[in-house]
């Protein structure tokens, strides 16, 4: 059930970045995932770091673009970044448009035929591939954080949200926060969950934290030449609201003249490895 294809591997900063496969029980269908493998790891139990990408992005993407891995080294942290979806599945239009099917699986889990065979990226990045990584690499599961980008964000917020206990740190980078107010949410939500309202709030931060905040600060990042959110398709003024109004610590700094690129998640990702190192080797 946990067996790994390793499809390929690269030394870097004296670990070891791999691309892997497995056929996931979630998902009904072989995914892929990418994982750095700190060096420390040789000798000791390392935490875990897990990093949600973003609409149209693969495993490969934040892997060579971000410069992470410098980071998860000095730090000595496992690094793993899971598919944006499942793939080549048959469903018929997974891959007509970039907000749907392929690389759009929204993090949540589909109840809506035909996606409900497939779609369920909430319960793999939560359950299954943790189990996944714990049987597979030198890590200590009670320590594991979590951080994404733009539909990533969005993903690591609710799966802080929904599981308190299960992570230590949460941050993102522009991420969606309230895509139950955006055309991008409403149309992954209405296609995976149908018209149930309240199911579309269990998969909403914005939602989310007015029902349950967590013990430890989040940290977003946004740019303000990024044009999805001059567009108001990212709202992070509306998460910052609800947090404020429940008492959750949020850290949410604006950058001018950054947009939505990777140019934008490499100028601050050390920023984000000393927010998570902090929590998880503490």
């Amino acid at each position: 059930m946990n067996e790994l294809t390793i499809r390929s591997q690269s030394r870097c900063f004296e670990g070891m970045v791999m691309y892997c496969s497995h056929f996931s029980q979630c998902c009904n269908i072989n995914m892929n995932f990418a994982v750095y493998v700190p060096p420390q790891a040789k000798t000791q139990k390392v935490p875990i770091l897990y990093y949600l990408s973003g609409l149209t992005c693969t495993d490969e993407n934040f892997t060579i673009k971000a410069g992470a891995q410098r980071y998860a080294a000095q730090h000595g942290i496992l690094l793993v970044i899971p598919d944006t979806s499942p793939r080549n599945t048959g469903i018929p239009g997974e891959d007509d448009v970039y907000n749907l099917g392929s690389g759009a699986g929204f993090y949540l889990n589909a109840i809506v035929e035909p996606w409900s065979q497939y779609y369920q990226m909430y319960s793999y990045v939560t359950q299954e591939l943790p189990d996944v990584i714990q049987a597979n690499f030198s890590v200590d599961a009670t320590r594991q954080s979590i951080f994404g980008h733009s539909m990533g964000g969005h993903g690591a917020l609710i799966c802080a949200l929904k599981n308190p206990e299960k992570y230590r740190s949460v941050s993102a980078f522009a991420p969606i926060c309230a895509p139950i107010q955006d055309e991008w949410g409403q149309n992954a939500f209405s296609a995976y969950l149908g018209t149930d309202f309240a199911l579309w709030q269990e998969y909403d931060a914005t939602e989310l934290v007015k029902k349950t905040q967590l013990s430890y600060p989040i940290l977003i990042d946004q740019g303000m030449d990024d044009t999805y959110y001059i567009q108001k398709q990212l709202l992070p003024e509306v998460f910052a609201d609800a947090c404020q109004s429940v008492g959750q610590s949020l850290n949410l700094r604006f950058h001018a003249g950054y947009d939505h690129s990777y140019f934008m998640i490499a100028t601050f990702i050390e920023d984000h490895f000393i927010h998570h190192a902090k929590a998880l080797l503490s």
